[in-house]
């Protein structure tokens, strides 16, 4: 626990638990709501938020529709939450920050690890205009059954989410499970008939997800 402690005070890092008054109201809502959360940058208690999440590999058309889509919500003052990971994560805070909004990204390791390792300027950024927060203790890696515990967060941050392209059996589509659990809304961008990235929001669509069109 010291050595945890020395890493954070370094990191200028802190904790927020269930139980402090600027733990995010909407977080509480859900049925598993991280007793800590480790915190970079500032969370605010009520806020607007949108998740946007989809693939570590997207098309053209699905990194320049997460850009419009984060762009236009900070426009509106909501903030966006996001994964932090390649692909269609990094684009929509890179979005968000271009056009002076708040974003928060989630992490699925410790606070301390930087993952994947290009995106250590852009969690630099989103310190300085949001948050980046994780479940985990320092030095916990990124492991992949750490994400899927993160995933139910960053729906559990935001009042929608919005899924850009994703395939069937991804971690966009357990996201999208956590927040239909979780009573949020849910969307899906269309996309090409013909790739396998479309099927996840395709798959949503078909099961009442609202099409974004604009």
């Amino acid at each position: 626990i010291k050595k945890d402690i020395e890493i954070l005070r370094k990191l200028g890092s802190h904790v927020v638990t269930r139980w402090d008054s600027d733990y995010p109201s909407i977080l509480k809502e859900i049925y598993d709501p991280p007793a800590l959360l480790f915190v970079r940058g500032q969370l605010k208690k009520d806020e607007r938020a949108v998740g946007i999440v989809g693939t570590r590999n997207p098309t053209r058309y699905g990194l320049d529709m997460a850009r419009q889509i984060a762009r236009d919500l900070v426009r509106e003052k909501i903030t966006v939450v996001s994964g932090l990971a390649r692909g269609i994560d990094t684009a929509c805070h890179l979005a968000a920050l271009k056009e002076g909004g708040r974003t928060i990204g989630v992490l699925g390791c410790g606070i301390d690890i930087v993952y994947p390792k290009e995106n250590k300027d852009l969690i630099e950024q989103i310190v300085q205009n949001g948050a980046v927060v994780t479940e985990f203790r320092p030095q916990t890696l990124p492991l992949a059954t750490n994400f899927y515990r993160r995933n139910r967060i960053i729906s559990g941050l935001s009042n929608g989410v919005v899924v850009v392209e994703a395939a069937i059996n991804s971690g966009s589509l357990i996201t999208a499970a956590h927040a239909i659990d979780q009573n949020r809304d849910v969307f899906a961008v269309p996309g090409n008939v013909m790739s396998k990235r479309s099927s996840g929001p395709h798959y949503l669509i078909k099961q009442g997800a609202g099409l974004v069109e604009s």
